[in-house]
């Protein structure tokens, strides 16, 4: 086995690991939630900021497309199957594991969708974390947590592919030969 395959069966342990854990994490708090708020009570964990509803969302994000349940859970399908492609090719660790986490979140609401779906991918998500302003779930916070992370990497350069290892001295020009920067501009 090369370096370059360990390191890629590394990623994909990783990512799976990340990925599994907080899945079940989502789905385990989404259970008692279920379980511990019937009858629509509320309770106050933290006065004035965070209290625990149960609340059946069939659109995205503060209820937004909930007509279009079926295709939210098809952008989300999608979107799960570009983010397991995305997290074990990328060469970086850290991209990785945020984007196992982005995928969980994405993940652990498509599956509520399918769960308790009165049709094909018309199902709503379990949200019972509420701010006041909004109720979301684990999974939401997967994913405002990753979209964070990952606008944090960009500006700090971790590179994702191959392509952002390469030097920046050189660029490429049509015949395939390498000229400096300097030489080009």
């Amino acid at each position: 086995m090369t370096n370059q395959q360990g390191r890629l069966r590394t990623r994909v342990a990783v990512f799976a690991c990340v990925a599994a854990i907080a899945l079940i994490v989502d789905q385990l708090t989404k259970a008692w939630a279920m379980a511990a708020l019937s009858g629509g009570q509320t309770v106050r964990v933290i006065p004035g900021l965070l209290s625990f509803t149960l609340v059946r969302n069939p659109g995205a994000s503060l209820g937004m497309g909930s007509g279009a349940t079926w295709i939210i859970s098809l952008v989300a399908l999608v979107a799960c199957v570009a983010m397991v492609i995305l997290g074990v090719r990328t060469v970086s660790m850290k991209w990785s594991m945020i984007i196992a986490l982005a995928f969980a979140g994405a993940l652990g609401n498509l599956i509520d969708r399918v769960m308790y779906a009165d049709g094909f991918l018309n199902g709503k998500v379990v949200d019972f974390l509420n701010y006041g302003w909004s109720v979301g779930n684990v999974a939401d916070i997967y994913l405002v947590v990753a979209g964070v992370v990952m606008v944090l990497l960009i500006l700090m350069g971790e590179p994702f592919s191959e392509k952002d290892l390469e030097p920046a001295t050189e660029e490429h020009s049509q015949d395939g030969s390498a000229d400096s920067k300097a030489d080009v501009l």
